[in-house]
């Protein structure tokens, strides 16, 4: 669309289904990659891609015309047939339903995808629900518990 201009920074987090710890070392490269290319394929700039075991943080520059539960149903979609058809998890996998999505300025980018690339040594200190509910509260997102991710710690 002509004269139409934009900057928009989000970022997505969700979670293997039961919160499994099926995102294992010897494959999440390959799938954060191919999560990296679901995003460009879609037109859409891919700012970092990271994870543990359980659970995936995503930052990405989207287009105001893209449809975010569209967006993030195609990756979560996309991704699991992926890990599902090369056999690479030793069970099923699935993705928990739902997912937090947070926007932030440009001025913020470079700690955001820091901090997403850091996620391991992260996770040595915070547990996951502290940090979700802990971004969920830092953003003034009002939620109930009961809607939650499952969190098994």
């Amino acid at each position: 669309m002509a004269n139409t201009y934009s900057q928009i920074s989000m970022h997505i987090i969700f979670a293997v289904k039961y919160r499994q710890a099926l995102i294992l070392p010897e494959f999440r490269d390959r799938l954060f990659k191919y999560i990296y290319g679901i995003i460009e394929g879609k037109n859409q700039k891919s700012l970092a891609v990271n994870g543990t075991s359980d659970h995936i943080h995503i930052f990405t520059g989207m287009e105001p015309t893209m449809y975010i539960p569209d967006f993030v149903r195609d990756i979560k979609s996309d991704s699991s047939l992926f890990v599902n058809s090369l056999n690479l998890s030793p069970k099923p996998f699935h993705w928990q339903t739902g997912y937090g999505i947070f926007s932030h300025s440009k001025s913020s980018r470079k700690s955001v995808i820091n901090y997403i690339l850091n996620q391991e040594q992260h996770h040595q200190k915070t547990s996951f629900r502290n940090e979700y509910t802990g971004m969920l509260n830092k953003m003034d997102v009002k939620y109930n518990e009961k809607y939650l991710f499952d969190f098994f710690e």
